[in-house]
């Protein structure tokens, strides 16, 4: 097996026991032309943080939650199923949901945590209040960032949903904040999480493709119900729509790509083009599911109905990224993986095809190969994650998470993998703006790219 894949034993680590009383290090960047230096610069700090203990003699990630609508009630109940975990606090706007927590946390036979419901800004009060370890968000977009800055400087580390940030600048901002603090700041992208993506990425890591040269990926989902909804996601994720042309939502397709390449751990995203198709979808839906008199239904919308990004590695790799959201169509991530041995894809069905393996010139289906490259985390917790959202692999999401956390493992991404996956939004906007012309990826690793061991969570 390929060395960056045996850097973890599995069969120690998976089980809940035997768990360390501290948590991780984060590797600390140095200077970088056009951003300010790093406060700290060894690669070897530690976060400073206290030895956590619980009345049965294990560590213990106590929890502020923000944002528990529907993506984060769902990791609400998987992190209220896995030991070690304490939900301190709760906080949203809507105070009916700050309740309905509390009550699942009273029935998970934990004390009723703290609720925070004084407006859009409470989780300041929170964070500046509450003793934690670790605030998770799931909140609109645009509070991401601010909840995990909030976090990081009260003494905290932070994990968000995707995307991260929407700007460079707010990639930035977490960077910075995380480097400054020595806290972890890990975008929650739960699709690296998934049976086939790890199974893919066992097959990369043992070497069945070759040298990896291509990818394709993207976010393929027809929004536009969610988009005209009066509540949910619909209260928010339009008003980007209206405003914003680019590939709005790239991480679920593209963070399972990067860890196969080893982004910003051997290489890095150099430079990238986009174009966008025009605007019909939205339109063309308000216009028949709206009243008349519904100002959607005469709203001009910025979003090309389909987005495609193309990105340059630093070694010659390239990715294609799609966003087509707006359209009537099927669901699909369109992850495809070529290599100098072979290919494999996802979608519409999982095939592979090896050479000197496969039939000449023809496909395979992808089980074939399950039993011998079936990641071994899905092995140890299918299981466990039955019945968990999104086919199990947001229990095992957050499982990891924790795990982490408490053991003091690496994380399985990072400030830097949530900056330079997050950041394709905005480089994409600037390009399609420009007439499709290339935009350089800025380096949020400042060179420690080129020296930085693959994570993986591939074991032995």
């Amino acid at each position: 097996m390929d060395k960056k894949c045996n850097r973890r034993d599995f069969l120690k680590t998976t089980g809940f026991q035997g768990l360390g009383l501290t948590l991780g290090s984060i590797g600390l960047a140095g200077y970088a032309g056009g951003r300010v230096k790093a406060a700290a610069e060894t690669t070897d700090a530690k976060p400073a943080v206290k030895p956590l203990v619980d009345i049965v003699g294990g560590p213990q990630i106590k929890i502020g939650f923000v944002g528990v609508g529907g993506m984060g009630s769902n990791h609400v109940k998987n992190l209220l199923k896995i030991p070690g975990v304490q939900l301190r606090a709760v906080c949203d706007i809507v105070p009916q949901k700050v309740a309905r927590i509390q009550d699942w946390t009273e029935k998970a036979v934990q004390p009723k945590p703290a609720g925070y419901s004084r407006g859009e800004t409470d989780f300041k009060r929170m964070c500046q209040t509450e003793d934690l370890d670790l605030v998770y968000t799931a909140t609109p977009w645009r509070w991401h960032v601010p909840v995990c800055v909030e976090a990081m400087k009260t003494g905290k580390h932070a994990a968000t949903e995707v995307p991260a940030a929407v700007t460079i600048e707010e990639c930035w901002k977490l960077v910075e904040t995380s480097e400054k603090t020595g806290k972890h700041c890990v975008m929650m992208e739960n699709c690296c999480y998934d049976e086939t993506e790890l199974m893919i990425l066992n097959m990369v890591c043992k070497g069945l493709l070759g040298e990896v040269l291509h990818g394709e990926c993207g976010y393929l989902h027809d929004l536009r119900e969610v988009k005209f909804s009066k509540w949910g996601e619909g209260l928010w994720r339009t008003e980007h729509s209206i405003k914003r042309n680019g590939n709005l939502y790239p991480t679920h397709g593209v963070g399972p790509i990067a860890q196969c390449m080893d982004i910003n751990r051997g290489d890095k995203f150099d430079y990238m083009v986009s174009i966008s198709s025009s605007s019909r979808g939205l339109q063309l839906y308000a216009a028949k599911h709206l009243d008349k008199n519904d100002p959607r239904a005469k709203q001009n919308y910025a979003l090309g109905d389909i987005n495609i990004s193309v990105i340059k590695t630093f070694k010659g790799r390239t990715i294609i990224v799609k966003h087509d959201c707006n359209l009537p169509r099927p669901y699909s991530r369109d992850i495809l993986l070529q290599g100098t041995k072979g290919v494999v894809r996802k979608y519409p069905e999982a095939k592979i095809h090896i050479e000197g393996i496969s039939p000449a010139h023809a496909w395979e289906p992808l089980d074939k190969y399950e039993k011998e490259y079936q990641h071994p985390l899905w092995k140890a917790m299918k299981k466990l994650a039955e019945g968990a959202g999104h086919g199990g692999m947001d229990f095992i999401e957050d499982y990891r998470l924790i795990k982490c956390l408490r053991t003091g493992e690496p994380m399985d991404m990072d400030v830097y993998d949530a900056a330079s996956w997050s950041a394709i939004s905005e480089l994409s906007e600037k390009s399609v703006a420009r007439m499709g012309e290339s935009v350089k990826f800025p380096d949020f690793t400042r060179g420690k790219w080129k020296t930085n061991k693959p994570l993986g969570i591939i074991t032995s």
